[in-house]
């Protein structure tokens, strides 16, 4: 017993010594430093909805790039007599100068029309039916010709935009107009908005798709 007594001893000693002066430091047998460093309780995974919180500085570079504003983008064209109705709708988004417009004379080969009505009493008549349909923008043909006394709906640029302003006058009543070529210089009313960011762009397209014949696109 004397023997085994000395032994254990012995053994306790040496295993002391060992840890004193041979024993690798606790960092370099530790098995998860990293756990420690990062506290990973802390840690989650974001979803796409909590990033919209985030600071524009700790975004990932790809979300904020995807909201960048455009240079500028502008919407038209007009004809003279609508500028105003367009500038109505512009006015609750409050652009101030960031707002402006131009004037350009473009060559129009396509309009919205009633054929010759055979007299200034036809043509005013089909003026008062489309006031009592709440349509203000026409013109009456007066030029002598074959044209004369056709009551114009507006004339554009291409085929497209004619229908899509057909299709429109259709859906607030107007049975009888018609689309055709007219080859004629016009003046069109342009607006253009600056810096415009992903929500004011977004407004614009769906002003562009309330406005039948009208067109969105970047500035020239």
């Amino acid at each position: 017993m004397r023997a085994l007594f000395l032994l254990l001893v012995g053994a306790n000693l040496a295993l002391f010594a060992w840890s004193q002066y041979w024993a690798p430091p606790e960092s370099a047998s530790d098995r998860e430093p990293l756990r420690r460093q990062v506290s990973p309780e802390k840690i989650r995974v974001l979803a796409g909805k909590d990033l919209a919180g985030l600071p524009a500085a700790t975004k990932p570079r790809a979300i904020i790039d995807s909201s960048a504003a455009k240079a500028c983008l502008e919407w038209g064209g007009f004809a003279v007599a609508e500028a105003s109705r367009a500038e109505q709708a512009l006015a609750p988004l409050a652009l101030g100068e960031r707002l402006t417009q131009s004037r350009r004379e473009e060559t129009a080969g396509w309009w919205v029309f009633f054929p010759p009505q055979g007299s200034r009493a036809g043509a005013q008549k089909k003026v008062a039916e489309l006031k009592g349909l709440g349509i203000e923008e026409y013109f009456v043909v007066q030029e002598e010709g074959r044209m004369q006394w056709a009551v114009s709906l507006g004339v554009f640029t291409t085929e497209e935009a004619a229908k899509a302003r057909l299709e429109a006058l259709r859906a607030r009543g107007v049975r009888t107009a018609q689309t055709g070529e007219r080859e004629t210089r016009v003046t069109k009313v342009w607006f253009q908005v600056r810096s415009p960011d992903a929500v004011l762009q977004a407004k614009l397209r769906d002003l562009a798709q309330a406005y039948a014949g009208t067109e969105l696109r970047d500035c020239p």
